[in-house]
């Protein structure tokens, strides 16, 4: 089992290494609202829903109005709480129709990188940066690791990167990610005001 330390808190990132289907909902919530809540939103829902692990299959059949109260909290899961409690069972059910409601059958029989980055991508909510950053955490930090998964993550998979959620392992990292996306921002801002 991993030892993720992507939330910065405890609770929240044992979940996150036990349990695929927490990181997988991590990261969909990892969208307009900072990385840290993104990712301890997992460790609230179980809370709320008095489970130890997440399960996609009571989840995708849950009451939506329900699964809504338990993302609006206080304090909500999300800054957008009702529709990220919709994307949720989406997610939820896509998982149940395709992978017997297990997360870990996104990359349990995989072949290769590409065939794990579709199958992300497939996913409610995973555009294409997002499935290569996720496809990048599955291999550096969660094990997963099949031929071809570092080119199928593109920059994310590179050895030493500090660029995504993929990279976070501590306090230190999580500064030096949040350095580069302010690079990268004032790069296309200067980008922007040259044309």
């Amino acid at each position: 089992m991993p030892t993720l330390r992507i939330a910065q808190d405890p609770a929240a990132d044992e979940l996150l290494s036990r349990d695929p289907l927490a990181l997988l909902i991590g990261m969909l919530l990892d969208q307009q609202f900072p990385m840290e809540r993104a990712f301890a939103g997992p460790r609230l829902i179980a809370d709320r829903l008095g489970v130890d692990t997440l399960d996609a299959a009571a989840i995708a059949t849950a009451d939506p109005e329900e699964l809504a109260k338990v993302f609006q909290g206080p304090p909500a899961v999300h800054r957008y709480p009702g529709s990220m409690a919709a994307r949720t069972q989406e997610l939820c059910r896509l998982l149940v129709e395709r992978y017997d409601g297990r997360a870990e059958g996104l990359w349990g029989d995989v072949a290769d990188g590409a065939t794990l980055l579709r199958r992300v991508g497939e996913l409610p909510g995973f555009g294409a940066q997002k499935s290569r950053i996720f496809v990048a955490l599955l291999g550096k930090q969660y094990g997963v690791t099949p031929p071809g998964w570092r080119e199928a993550a593109g920059d994310y998979g590179q050895v030493g990167s500090r660029r995504s959620v993929a990279d976070i392992t501590g306090p230190e990292s999580v500064a030096e990610v949040r350095a580069f996306k302010q690079e990268q921002k004032q790069a296309a801002k200067a980008a922007r005001t040259a044309s």
